[in-house]
């Protein structure tokens, strides 16, 4: 029988000890354990400290799909997994509903005193481009299959990915930038893609484009796109992500008419809990087996 630490020690992570007793596993202390499910993504910095006691611990499973603060305590001695995919859906139903409310005008609509002169782009038959191949992508080609976008995905390679109708390498993504009516990020924050979207990006794309962020803030370069919506160079930003995050009071960007902020809501703490509870039983159960387990993390590649 596998013992696993459930780290840091909270009441407020019952569900996720819960998930280990599911999964075949016992509760032990992380002198004791084989695994370590760290439980509280606030607080990267004391993962090191923890991982000092843990004599026999091979496997180490990360609470969130973005790994960025915890890359410096990465090594190859032990397996380290986390959360891809699991929260994709309500994220990915999240990046429908920021798309659908910038293309119809709900920046300008929702801040009117008076009324407005029409606007709206039609997402039906529009052209996507969506950045990253992950489980969020996924999820949001199947939401946008009623709508019969043609959506094209930017990712490190151009290995073509399913239900797109194109892939392109990030190298080539200016190419794609010029047809997109909206532009979603959903990718993971590496030091390729720090800042992807800056000025020469923000000017390819179209007037009426929207750009769409549920990655990491640090995709992209505020400042840049701060000037690119004053100058009415794209149609609008849907940031649920900033750079810096949270977004400082005073910033110009929460009085921007053509951007909504969203306060990295895509999927809160009550939506996730019982979604990773559910990764982490299945995990569990995986690692008592043998098997495989889902959301492997490269420490090289650093996700």
């Amino acid at each position: 029988m596998k013992k696993i630490a459930v780290e840091p020690k909270s009441g407020r992570f019952e569900s996720l000890e819960a998930a280990v007793v599911a999964g075949g596993g016992i509760i032990a202390s992380i002198e004791e354990a084989d695994a370590l499910v760290w439980a509280d993504p606030a607080v990267p910095h004391e993962l090191p400290s923890v991982l000092e006691r843990a004599r026999a611990v091979e496997w180490v499973a990360l609470p969130f799909a973005g790994i960025e603060p915890y890359v410096p305590y990465l090594d190859t001695e032990r397996l380290w997994t986390c959360a891809k995919g699991v929260y994709a859906a309500p994220v990915a139903e999240h990046v429908l509903a920021l798309g659908l409310a910038g293309l119809r005008g709900l920046a300008t609509f929702t801040r009117a005193t008076s009324w407005p002169a029409q606007q709206g782009t039609n997402l039906i038959g529009g052209k996507v481009v969506v950045f990253g191949a992950g489980g969020i992508t996924a999820s949001l080609l199947g939401l946008l299959e009623p709508f019969g976008c043609h959506v094209t995905v930017v990712r490190r390679t151009a290995t073509p990915v399913a239900g797109a109708h194109r892939t392109v390498a990030l190298a080539d993504r200016l190419e794609v930038l010029g047809d997109a009516d909206l532009v979603v990020l959903a990718l993971a924050l590496t030091d390729e893609t720090r800042g992807v979207i800056g000025p020469a990006e923000l000017e390819a794309m179209a007037p009426h484009a929207w750009l769409v962020n549920v990655a990491r803030g640090g995709h992209v370069q505020t400042d840049a796109l701060t000037a690119a919506l004053a100058d009415g160079a794209i149609g609008g930003a849907a940031l649920d992500v900033t750079d810096p995050e949270p977004l400082p009071d005073g910033h110009p960007l929460w009085t921007e008419p053509r951007a909504i902020i969203t306060p990295h809501v895509g999927n809160t703490h009550e939506m996730g809990i019982p979604l990773l509870a559910a990764h982490i039983e299945g995990n569990v159960r995986r690692f008592i087996a043998g098997d495989v387990l889902d959301g492997h993390v490269d420490p090289a590649a650093g996700y």
